[in-house]
């Protein structure tokens, strides 16, 4: 289920409030800018987990609580997030249901599942897109870790992000703009720095869509969102990104599928 609530600041910026389904249950997700403000310079405080951005200025005792908050709201952990696209599955299905992974799907799912526990990283938890390619695929990888928690989320989702530059098959902007604010909601829930608390590094596994990953790579790099047309993804790749306890981020794998044979390869 998604809720809009649509507002113009100064004739340019457009607000939504979307509510989805996590875990079965709804929930409301913040209004978020429609498109993303682009900045030309790094924005050090693009997740707004900035310790400076975590202070109520208005309730310090002086400049020692100031430098007590600032310490604590420091990020100490760096995250590591692969983004996987799922497998090869059955494009002619009418339904998401008739959309399962075809056998060659499986095998990639199969072999990606195999490199991600070849990497040997201890796995906090891998998440989902609830289109039925996506979690079968979830599901395959989740053979080759056992004790990792799978989590679906309907942010997900496969849709059209925002009109790329250079532009493809037009398509109406009531698609951008029903699909854009969910897919940047996504970006805003899962890709941002650690937690002040937590002490490890972390690894995550993101199992979703072509269109979704690389809007959020570049969203990440804090690059142009228009640009996300100007990379392809082939099926079971593996994408990781680095956040950095800074809020830097490094693109360490794009599509990465070269564990696979070229006879399973397939976008």
């Amino acid at each position: 289920m998604f809720l809009r609530r649509v507002v113009l600041a100064g004739g340019a910026a457009l607000f939504a409030a979307v509510a989805v389904k996590h875990n079965g249950e709804d929930s409301i997700v913040s209004a978020v800018q429609w498109p993303p403000a682009l900045t030309r310079s790094w924005d050090p405080n693009w997740d707004r987990r900035e310790p400076r951005s975590r202070v109520n200025l208005n309730d310090l005792k002086g400049n020692e609580d100031l430098k007590s908050k600032l310490k604590k709201y420091k990020a100490r952990a760096r995250r590591t997030i692969f983004l996987v696209r799922h497998g090869q599955y059955n494009v002619a299905g009418e339904t998401d249901s008739e959309r399962l992974l075809t056998p060659l799907g499986c095998e990639q799912a199969n072999l990606t599942g195999q490199r991600l526990a070849n990497l040997g990283y201890t796995y906090k938890k891998i998440t989902y897109s609830t289109l039925q390619r996506a979690k079968e695929t979830s599901e395959i990888i989740g053979q080759h870790l056992q004790g990792v928690t799978q989590t679906g989320s309907d942010l997900l989702i496969e849709g059209h992000p925002i009109r790329p530059d250079p532009s493809s098959d037009w398509k109406q902007d009531v698609v951008y703009f029903k699909d854009g604010p969910r897919i940047e909601s996504a970006f805003r829930s899962y890709i941002h720095r650690a937690d002040y608390e937590q002490k490890e590094e972390s690894y995550e596994i993101i199992v979703c869509h072509d269109n979704v990953i690389r809007y959020l790579v570049c969203r990440a790099l804090q690059l142009p969102p228009e640009a996300w047309l100007r990379m392809d993804l082939n099926h079971g790749s593996i994408t990781e990104l680095v956040i950095h306890h800074n809020g830097y981020v490094t693109l360490r794998m794009l599509g990465e599928a070269g564990y696979m044979p070229a006879s399973k390869l397939s976008c």
